[in-house]
């Protein structure tokens, strides 16, 4: 151990995830940086998830293991995590328990950070199945300020542009210590919110290497949530939240309308083609209501009649669509919390009992 590195504490958050904990312990014992600790908290799995973790625990003295008392949600347990951290760390990096690091991941972030005391978080490139996240950035730039990258993000629309995923990522642990909720938020898509949080006060550093691997199913907190898409609410939530921080007051209201008109056609499509299911609508009411956007039955006509005339412009593409949205491939939003279910799909009051990792 080299006692001249700066501390890291490593976090993976999990429940019943024992298909892939192994493989995600092993590329954290396999890091070339050797100063760190590592904390498993267990979220009362009922798989061999504890089991594969004592194993480990009992071969490298690093690793810690944390059982709650009780199953908690997803955002809650990763919280739990942070509180968990040691009091020296100087620097935090979430590993989720789907996902692993390649050797260099943690030297090469705390080297970009070392070297840039301005900057709040560290993000790298990310191999997200077969394709590399988080491009955009513009090389050899490694420093962009808190509120360019989060004003860029608001203003972008760049969908495969983003902060990255929390195992892409690493966090000042000082940031990570001012609240008890470093997660604000219980939206599965809450890493996001805590960058746009935390880059009030810091700036963004950046790594041009892919240093993780996300694993990619069905089964993922990013697969249900964009298929139910709970990203325009998460959204919407944070621009409402953080956007008056990087923004204009014009600036603001324009991309507040411009959410609303997207989110507002999404619904439409789906009441007009009449797939789903009461769950979907009764989430995506309740989100609007909350965000105080009541959803009436007139603004979902003018929102499809809208659609329909667009749509008409180009039926090749409208044609097109329809078959997508009925065989719908495997489709998620990056850079949000992921987490394996093993059970039933995740419920809207966060409960879902699954390997705990998430993505941003």
């Amino acid at each position: 151990m080299h006692a001249d590195e700066p501390f890291v504490a490593v976090v993976t958050p999990v429940y019943n995830g024992e298909d892939f904990l192994a493989e995600c312990i092993e590329s954290v014992l396999a890091q070339t940086y050797e100063n760190y600790e590592y904390i498993i908290v267990n979220n009362c799995s009922t798989d061999r998830t504890l089991d594969v973790a004592r194993e480990y625990a009992q071969q490298d003295h690093r690793i810690r293991i944390h059982n709650n008392d009780r199953f908690v949600p997803v955002i809650e347990n990763h919280n739990n995590a942070f509180r968990l951290i040691s009091p020296k760390a100087r620097y935090c990096k979430v590993v989720s328990a789907d996902d692993f690091l390649f050797p260099e991941c943690i030297a090469r972030l705390v080297d970009c950070a070392e070297m840039n005391a301005s900057t709040g978080i560290i993000g790298a490139y990310q191999l997200s199945g077969d394709y590399i996240h988080w491009q955009g950035f513009s090389y050899p730039r490694a420093v962009i300020s808190g509120a360019e990258l989060c004003r860029r993000i608001f203003m972008g629309g760049e969908k495969d542009f983003g902060f990255g995923s929390p195992t892409s990522l690493l966090y000042r642990a000082d940031l990570v210590r001012q609240s008890d909720n470093f997660y604000p938020n219980d939206s599965p898509h809450a890493d996001t919110s805590a960058c746009f949080k935390s880059l009030q006060s810091s700036d963004f550093g950046f790594v041009y290497q892919v240093l993780s691997f996300e694993r990619k199913h069905k089964s993922t907190q990013s697969f249900k949530s964009a298929q139910m898409n709970r990203y325009s609410s998460a959204c919407l939530n944070d621009l409402l939240e953080y956007g008056p921080f990087y923004l204009s007051g014009n600036e603001l209201k324009q991309q507040v309308q411009n959410l609303l008109d997207d989110y507002h056609r999404f619904l439409a499509v789906n009441w007009l083609i009449g797939f789903r299911e009461r769950e979907f609508w009764t989430y995506h009411k309740a989100r609007l209501r909350e965000l105080g956007f009541p959803l009436h039955r007139l603004t979902l006509l003018k929102a499809a009649m809208f659609k329909i005339f667009s749509e008409l412009l180009n039926p090749e593409q409208a044609i097109r669509k329809f078959w997508a949205r009925i065989t719908p491939a495997q489709k998620y939003v990056p850079g949000s919390i992921t987490q394996s279910e093993s059970v039933s799909p995740k419920k809207e009051n966060s409960t879902v009992r699954a390997s705990e990792s998430i993505h941003a």
